[in-house]
């Protein structure tokens, strides 16, 4: 296809926008193990859901078989605000390279939370409000989940507790302070605000904290909050099927053009945007429609799905939330301080767990300087700045159009930008100052939390 006859920016209309979330589960011929009560190790009832988690959004949990579920018209009226987002051609980027591959990205960072992650974050205020609770409770990691969330809860007048991973709370103030701006409080974690983690600081003195942690203290405050549920930024099937708009949208965008890409790759912590961007594709493959290639590409700091094990962990540090049955390191694991992205989850979303497992999704990490420096080459010449999980899906889209340009092959390469790196711009810094490494953990080390592992029948 010519240049001129693909526009920079395939936008779609509002009438366009997708009025359903796809729900991949129903597709699936294996589909994802169920939460485990972690006392008894008998899947979780929606009973037991409730306690925690907002009522529709448990229903949304538990399904496995509606292909399609209505987006509330509230929900809607808000995406309206900020999407449809565009799908970009990254024209100039293929030119530097001297590729043949044609190169696509679908951009969500054009809202204020600056990441992908408003989708779900209005999906689930909307459903504590429509509950009648009073806020909900959360945890963040690089801060976008935090910030998405402060804004969809300042929308529907909710109270909002944030519990943002220590090292993450000094590196991105600024991300901090706009959770605030929206009416968030925002706590350190491990905190001494709670008894998960008082004992995480005494078994662990010094700790910068990990996702694990921050997700076993916010736990703890909303079962213990009369009006209060806890809400989950990714790794949920719930968190999934909301950001399934993602990949709805980009393949509505490059059907108006007759475009079916080769290769689609996604950034990978917990999997949210990889599951969101994948999945109308995924569920054509898994129908025998059509095929594609999916990649997930995460930190090599924190590599769930290349060394990982496919088990089930407890979701959570302080192992008070249920196990999940996923792609893990260890619920004890905590990736290091220089670790500069969000992509710092032990573990992997239920869903891709089980199709990486059944041989659907390829996955690949890859060391942080490698990605700083495919950041860096973006932004000079597509004019965005990247934020650092972006960066990571960024670096292998590079990485396989060199080698389209090697083999003279003009495949078609689709990848997620999930938002904008304005707010890590400490972590950029580090980069140019020659302050970043790329410290892997080794076999000793991830063979020591997987001894840890819960023993499940």
């Amino acid at each position: 296809m010519a240049r001129n006859e693909v526009p920079y920016k395939i936008y779609l209309t509002e009438n366009e926008m997708p009025k359903d979330w796809y729900n991949v589960r129903a597709d699936m011929k294996n589909k994802p193990a169920p939460l485990l009560n972690p006392g008894t190790h008998q899947p979780m009832t929606a009973e037991e859901l409730g306690a925690v988690f907002c009522e529709d959004l448990v229903a949304q949990e538990l399904d496995n078989d509606t292909r399609f579920i209505p987006i509330p018209e509230e929900i809607r009226s808000f995406y309206k605000m900020y999407r449809p987002s565009p799908l970009v051609r990254a024209y100039c980027l293929e030119e530097k390279l001297g590729t043949p591959a044609k190169i696509y990205y679908k951009f969500e960072g054009n809202n204020t939370s600056g990441s992908h992650k408003l989708n779900s974050a209005v999906a689930q205020a909307y459903y504590a409000k429509k509950q009648g609770l009073k806020g909900v409770t959360t945890e963040t990691g690089a801060g976008q989940w935090g910030t998405a969330l402060s804004m969809a809860c300042s929308y529907f007048d909710l109270d909002c507790k944030v519990y943002m991973v220590k090292v993450s709370y000094e590196q991105k103030p600024f991300r901090r302070e706009v959770m605030r701006v929206y009416g968030a409080s925002v706590t350190p974690s491990p905190s001494d605000t709670t008894q998960v983690g008082r004992k995480i600081l005494a078994e662990h003195p010094g700790t910068t904290g990990s996702l694990g942690c921050a997700i076993s203290e916010a736990v703890e405050v909303a079962v213990s909050n009369p009006g209060y549920r806890y809400v989950l930024g990714s790794v949920l099937n719930q968190v999934l099927l909301h950001q399934s708009v993602i990949g709805l949208e980009t393949k509505a965008a490059l059907d108006k053009y007759g475009i079916k890409p080769d290769i689609i790759i996604g950034c990978a912590g917990g999997g949210s945007n990889l599951g969101g961007l994948i999945s109308p594709f995924m569920g054509e493959k898994l129908r025998g429609e059509a095929d594609y290639r999916f990649i997930a590409v995460e930190p090599a700091s924190c590599p769930s799905f290349t060394r990982g094990v496919y088990a089930y962990d407890f979701a959570d540090t302080g192992m008070v939330c249920p196990l999940a049955k996923m792609y893990t390191l260890g619920s004890d694991f905590i990736p290091s301080a220089n670790h500069a992205g969000g992509l710092r989850y032990h573990g992997m979303s239920p869903i891709l767990s089980q199709l990486y497992d059944d041989g659907m999704i390829e996955a690949v990490s890859v060391e942080q300087t490698k990605v700083f420096e495919a950041a860096e080459q973006f932004a000079r010449v597509e004019g965005i700045l990247p934020a650092p999980e972006s960066s990571h899906a960024i670096r292998v889209a590079i990485d396989e159009a060199l080698k389209c340009k090697e083999n003279g092959e003009e495949k078609t390469i689709v990848f997620g930008l999930t938002g904008t790196g304005y707010f890590d711009l400490v972590a950029y810094e580090k980069f140019h100052e020659g302050e970043m490494n790329d410290y892997i953990p080794t076999d000793e080390e991830l063979a020591a939390y997987r001894a840890k592992l819960p023993k499940v029948e």
